[in-house]
């Protein structure tokens, strides 16, 4: 894997012979997206951040992966950690910071030994290129919406880990009210590679492929290629119905002929993320709805109304149209409430809960109504 590829601190070696203005234009130029979902320009947050002289500036390392069916950033933690710190370090030469920290999910905090020797190994590396940087490493309690780089920031700062409201941007005001860039595993993981190896590509990215499937597991694949490549390789149990972009991403059919890439499953109606799971035709549609809507109102922080109260109720409707005693106005109001809550709760977790319902109703309805009354 080229994730994989070690490049032991040579890529820090040769950003600290450019400038901080010549390593943003590297990494702008090499077109790296953010790998945490949000596929936003990493070059572009970087000179957002550099943009506020004088300050003391942070980084913070996004290791809360809590994505039901994503273990990506789990794997590369376990498996090449020094990339990832070696990735913090070249983020921290080109916006000015001295400080930076790692918040690692609980439920990975078997990794963080991992994670101190390859910090150790970065002193080393640090200190005969005379150059001073404070890692620290924060523990998370395991809360989904830590995953949302302003709750990530409260979780540091000691409070709730509850999301803040936007703007202002972490680059502009961010952790103790200063600059902050916040930047996921696997981008940072990415950054080392952009300075050591010449065919570097933003094409390629890491999927966790699990469900329905003999070999689920982490597959490096380029975009571009056909979405039937990647299933056969993860070996399906039977023949696939529906493919679940993880949690938020929402859901669409199994079409053989689809492209595995942005824009021919945005137009679909769902959103490309590192997590495919794959539902089989022995599967229903609604039970598969009542478990991921079972996490969402679980995983709610409770600070807004539609999230919090909203989620609960759509649990509800659900269990009720799977046993059987829901009417057709029943399957209507479940239908508007998840348009209420997409379009007003506060963070991507309230406004990403329902995704999956909208396009279940898109493509499955079926399933839904043959369950009424």
């Amino acid at each position: 894997m080229k994730i994989l590829r070690k490049t032991r601190f040579n890529g820090l070696r040769k950003a600290m012979q450019m400038s901080p203005e010549e390593i943003k234009e590297k990494i702008k130029k090499s077109e790296l997206k953010g790998r945490g979902g949000s596929n936003f320009p990493t070059g572009e947050k970087i000179e957002m951040t550099m943009s506020r002289e004088g300050v003391k500036k942070y980084i913070i390392c996004n290791a809360d992966e809590g994505e039901p069916g994503t273990f990506k950033d789990r794997f590369i933690l376990k498996k090449n950690p020094l990339n990832v710190i070696e990735g913090m370090l070249i983020a921290a030469r080109a916006i000015n910071s001295e400080e930076g920290y790692i918040y690692l999910r609980g439920q990975y905090s078997y990794l963080k030994p991992n994670i101190e020797k390859a910090i150790q190994a970065a002193k080393k590396a640090m200190k005969k290129i005379n150059i001073t940087f404070n890692f620290h490493i924060i523990i998370g309690g395991g809360a989904y919406v830590c995953g949302d780089e302003t709750a990530i920031i409260e979780s540091i700062e000691g409070k709730r880990g509850n999301p803040r409201i936007k703007p202002p941007f972490p680059s502009r005001k961010g952790l103790f009210a200063m600059p902050t860039l916040v930047d996921n595993v696997e981008t940072l993981a990415n950054l080392p590679l952009i300075f050591t190896d010449k065919n570097w590509n933003d094409n390629w990215r890491l999927f966790c492929i699990s469900g329905d499937v003999r070999k689920p597991g982490v597959y490096e694949l380029p975009l571009g290629i056909p979405l039937k490549k990647a299933i056969q390789m993860a070996r399906p149990k039977n023949k696939i119905k529906a493919i679940y972009f993880g949690c938020y991403g929402g859901c669409i059919p199994y079409d053989e002929n689809l492209i595995l890439d942005c824009e021919p499953i945005r137009k679909k109606g769902a959103m490309l993320a590192s997590s495919l799971i794959l539902v089989d035709e022995t599967r229903n549609i609604l039970d598969i709805s009542a478990i991921i809507s079972k996490f969402f109102e679980f995983e709610s922080c409770g600070q807004c109304t539609p999230c919090r109260e909203g989620n609960i109720r759509v649990l509800e409707l659900l269990q009720k149209i799977s046993l059987g005693k829901a009417k057709r106005k029943d399957l209507k109001l479940l239908e508007e409430l998840c348009g209420v809550i997409g379009d007003t709760s506060l963070c991507g977790l309230g406004q990403s809960s329902v995704n999956h319902i909208m396009k279940e109703f898109k493509y499955f309805k079926n399933e839904f109504q043959e369950k009424l009354k």
